[in-house]
């Protein structure tokens, strides 16, 4: 159960699509509140950490995250950020995502996001202003969804679990171990960690790796540092892992 939170109207107005710029200090942390509208939340510098009930979130400036219409939130600052974020109304939902997703944000898109912020909101929608608009819905259709999602499990023991790797990503215990200490045996475990989260434990736990090594890397450890604070042998099987799952290596990803 989500505290209760605040309900946001930075979106109000007449346009069917709303963009707005807000910059935010190193540690800034929002309280829970929820938008009227979908939101498609953007940084072209700093790094966010994104919560709701549906998992947890990392998104550094080549990604976005996106929010359907009414999911509770909170977003935390890792350094100071400039986020550049989207409102888009429910009448022009048709075809984009149904559940909160890390997505891609190429270079088209980026530009895109950052001309809408400067369109009035009485703007023209027969006119160039609306075919901006449409140009840029349909990049957030193309949006390719990708790791660094941590969804949490519905149920008292397996969120403890959760809870356990989240804070330590490299604990060394084997799934028996867990199994263990859960009161279940192994199957049980792997059977239902899968139904409640959709990712296996070792899925999970490479995404809880993945978010905490990202932000190590935005708070300006070296690859190094994080291989080792992760629990990898070496720098290059940490950034092996890293460009399998996420495309480039730790090096590039926040370029």
């Amino acid at each position: 159960m989500l505290p209760s939170g605040i309900e946001h109207r930075q979106d109000a107005g007449l346009a069917p699509l709303v963009a707005r710029a807000f910059d935010r200090a190193p540690g800034t942390e929002s309280p829970w509140h929820r938008h009227p509208t979908a939101q498609l939340l953007y940084a072209v510098k700093g790094v966010m950490l994104v919560e709701s009930d549906q998992g947890h979130w990392i998104v550094p400036p080549t990604r976005a995250i996106w929010v359907p219409i009414g999911v509770w939130h909170s977003t935390r600052m890792l350094g100071e950020v400039q986020m550049r974020t989207v409102y888009i109304r429910p009448e022009l939902l048709a075809g984009l995502p149904e559940e909160c997703c890390v997505v891609g944000v190429s270079p088209l898109l980026r530009e895109l996001i950052l001309a809408a912020i400067s369109l009035p909101l009485d703007y023209d929608e027969a006119g160039r202003d609306g075919r901006l608009v449409q140009l840029l819905l349909d990049e957030i259709q193309r949006m390719p969804s990708l790791a660094l999602s941590l969804p949490d499990a519905s149920s008292p023991p397996l969120q403890r679990l959760c809870q356990a790797l989240r804070q330590q990503p490299d604990d060394p215990r084997p799934l028996k171990e867990w199994a263990r200490l859960l009161a279940m045996d192994v199957r049980t475990l792997q059977r239902r960690f899968a139904a409640e989260t959709g990712l296996s434990v070792g899925q999970w736990r490479r995404q809880a790796r993945l978010r905490q090594a990202c932000e190590r890397l935005a708070l300006g450890q070296s690859v190094l540092e994080v291989a080792l604070a992760l629990g990898y042998a070496s720098p290059s099987a940490f950034s092996a892992m890293f460009k399998r799952e996420l495309g480039v290596p730790p090096s590039l990803f926040y370029r």
